[in-house]
């Protein structure tokens, strides 16, 4: 999952509520589907902040509440309105994370783009934008022992 550390970090979540928030106001229908029908209780996922310097995975998070209406689709004072979306049929979806652990050491995407056994992972893949993307299981093991997590949650 991206997010720009200028509007919301892994340093963020870590001083949030239990750690917890939710994450709004994706406006990508490959994305929304992504956490609308895929992500399930309990899934362990990459914290990524893009447009940093430099661009790396911080971090893991695991899902703590499944997808539902994302509220600030109707918000008009929310930047993510969107005028087209109707809280009877919701276009969008969240879902909740709940921070686990914070790397102890930050993996640049150039490093990541030299790691074999990451070659085929969508986030090195030229064009890859998506804020949420899969990860195969054995990406998310191979980024976890580079990072070196110190974890936060048990």
């Amino acid at each position: 999952m991206k997010t720009e550390p200028d509007v919301f970090s892994i340093y963020d979540l870590a001083k949030a509520e239990k750690s917890t928030t939710c994450w709004d106001g994706v406006r990508n229908y490959q994305a929304r589907n992504y956490m609308r029908d895929l992500m399930k209780f309990g899934d362990r996922v990459l914290v990524y902040h893009s447009n940093a310097e430099p661009s790396c995975v911080v971090g893991t998070a695991t899902i703590s509440n499944t997808s539902y209406p994302d509220h600030t689709a109707w918000d008009l004072k929310d930047p993510h309105f969107d005028p087209k979306s109707d809280p009877n049929s919701p276009r969008w979806f969240m879902v909740d994370i709940t921070l686990e652990a914070i790397f102890q050491v930050p993996l640049a995407l150039s490093e990541l783009r030299l790691i074999p056994e990451l070659f085929k992972m969508e986030l090195l893949r030229k064009g890859s934008r998506l804020s949420v993307q899969s990860v195969r299981a054995e990406e998310f093991k191979k980024i976890c022992s580079l990072g070196k997590p110190k974890r936060l949650n048990s």
